[in-house]
């Protein structure tokens, strides 16, 4: 007798090869047979006309803090990831001195969104160095997580309130120690380090991220922590990657380290070509080398949810509107719905000398209704501008009074980046390269903005089933994708797929009802902090070794999930 048996399901099983009838047997957290098993099962699932995959394996996320509060990492866990790594960006909360905890939430907060009182309350603080986080929050979890140790911590942790200036320079002692903090990072557990050098990621008061110009000499001092340990990853974000100098600083590193790395990539509407330069960049380092580079790219547009509720509305910069956000989200909504309300906004310009918010109150031909379920690849014809053209409306009263839709609840949706066209060909250009893994759905970030934790859901329905503006790809393809190879970037060789040995971390799709809902603004982070939540259909089962944790969308109770200590070699061959 078997501790699970999947029966009859339709097995994509992570490789890429077409997908056959069988089933899957699992004992002890892991896979000990696939195909005929006449073994019945203490516990038995009814597979037949669904599929079962691996696991998807998420390697860009933000749940450093919500992991000590959310034994159940939603939203990830909704859409069928069964492994999340945290720590990306350079952004973390350890190392950390008691004195440095407030500016590393400000951080946090400035980066990715996530609401500074609910970090402040909602995470215990017992811990200062790497090693001391990691035992902290190896408690029980719905499913597996991992951590990487982020640049911005440990700089501050070393060089005091230097290290939150990106200007200033490490000492040499300071170097010394930072490399060898990078080394018993990794023996501890940590998958790899990650940093910054984007502009775009600032604190909460504005600051840049403290390794926005961080110099080559501390870059690859860090690296050599890697070196040392003979083992870990870098995870990379930057703002110069199209200069020539920065593919040589890239080249540095990797150098120092001899480990591999992973680079964020996404299309710009300013430069919509500079992506393949950057990838065909990475590609010759990574070939000059003989390391793996390898870009993170999204496997939709890169953008912004739009509603009264949240951080973006197209209304913000409205003097009217102005003068009732700071009311309670209820007390707002009620204020909107008064016709002289109404009235009087739409009379008004918007008073901004931001260019982004400008282009949210102004360009309504890039504004999208998002639709139910969510539209993400929406043409011309579902814009906010087209729809009152139709209508014979005013774009402004559109997006207002789509907004009041759902009791003050209704979203609008702008894409920024990957859409330059207006649609999602370079994504799919992206996506069908060797050279790249999906990611970038930054779980358990951006609160008031986004909801990207869906993108594996969206990978197999729209690139998998639904399309209809361009080409699709096959769905084991797709499975691939997202499972041995997003799981192979960082090192974690016993998952993602569906073989003998391998972690029992599964799948049970109903692909044809396989469906990501409309995103909802929900209230249940610490403080009653708020966050979008997007919750999924067709998530029949979804495993963690071995163990069922979610059916048709709900929590069972298991909690068989655990911190994953650094990489994970592959299973021996049983062929």
């Amino acid at each position: 007798m078997h501790d699970l048996v999947i029966r009859g399901g339709l097995v994509v099983d992570g490789t890429g090869a077409a997908p056959r009838s069988a089933d899957v047997a699992v004992d002890d957290g892991r896979i000990t047979a696939v195909g005929d098993v006449p073994g019945t099962g203490r516990r038995e699932i009814d597979a037949a006309g669904l599929l079962v995959t691996p696991g998807f394996v998420d390697i860009h996320t933000h749940y450093d803090g919500q992991v000590t509060w959310d034994p159940l990492l939603t939203p990830s866990s909704l859409h069928g990831v069964t492994t999340v790594v945290m720590g990306n960006c350079g952004v973390g909360f350890a190392p950390v001195r008691p004195e440095q905890r407030d500016w590393l939430i400000s951080l946090m907060e400035g980066v990715e969104d996530i609401p500074g009182s609910v970090l402040a309350e909602g995470m215990s603080w017992n811990w200062e160095t790497f090693p001391d986080y990691l035992d902290a929050i190896d408690t029980p979890h719905a499913i597996d997580f991992a951590a990487q140790l982020p640049h911005g911590a440990l700089r501050t942790y070393v060089m005091g309130p230097r290290g939150g200036d990106h200007l200033a320079r490490p000492t040499d002692a300071e170097m010394d120690r930072m490399r060898a903090l990078v080394a018993e990072s990794i023996e501890a557990g940590a998958l790899g380090w990650s940093t910054s050098r984007t502009a775009v990621h600032k604190t909460s008061t504005g600051e840049p991220t403290p390794s926005l110009t961080a110099s080559r000499e501390e870059l690859t001092g860090m690296a050599r922590g890697l070196a040392d340990a003979g083992a870990g990853v870098i995870d990379f974000i930057s703002d110069f990657m199209d200069e020539p100098e920065e593919m040589e600083f890239v080249s540095a590193i990797v150098a120092a380290a001899q480990r591999p790395m992973s680079v964020s990539v996404v299309q710009s509407d300013r430069a919509p070509d500079k992506w393949v330069d950057l990838l065909d960049g990475l590609s010759e380092v990574s070939a000059k080398q003989n390391i793996p580079i390898i870009g993170q790219v999204a496997p939709r547009a890169v953008g912004v949810m739009l509603g009264w509720e949240l951080s973006w509305h197209p209304f913000m910069a409205y003097p009217t509107y102005a003068a009732l956000a700071d009311l309670p989200p209820a007390e707002r909504i009620e204020q909107l719905r008064r016709t002289e309300v109404r009235a009087a906004i739409l009379t008004e310009s918007p008073v901004t000398d931001s260019e982004f918010v400008e282009r949210l109150s102004t360009r309504f031909d890039r504004v999208y209704l998002l639709g139910d379920p969510p539209n993400y690849e929406p043409g011309p014809e579902d814009s906010v501008a087209a729809f009152a053209e139709r209508a014979g409306a005013d774009p402004v009263a559109v997006a207002y009074d789509a907004m009041m839709s759902q009791d003050g609840r209704g979203l609008l949706y702008f894409p920024m980046l990957n859409y330059a066209a207006g649609n999602l060909d370079a994504v799919g250009e992206m996506l069908a390269r060797a050279d790249t893994v999906p990611a970038l759905g930054d779980g358990g970030a951006h609160c008031g903005a986004i909801c990207d934790a869906s993108f594996p859901t969206t990978l197999l329905t729209h690139w998998g089933r639904d399309r209809r503006r361009g080409d699709r790809f096959p769905v084991e393809w797709l499975v691939k994708r997202h499972t041995a190879d997003t799981a192979a970037v960082v090192g974690l060789l016993d998952r993602g797929r569906i073989e003998v040995g391998y972690r029992a971390d599964l799948n049970v799709i109903d692909f044809d009802r396989l469906q990501a809902h409309h995103p909802e603004v929900c209230y249940d982070l610490p403080t009653g902090g708020r966050r979008l939540m997007q919750t999924a259909s067709g998530y029949t089962a979804t495993v963690v070794a071995g163990e069922v944790v979610f059916e048709n969308g709900g929590h069972t109770g298991a909690l068989p999930g655990r911190l994953v200590r650094g990489a994970q070699p592959a299973p021996p061959s049983t062929g």
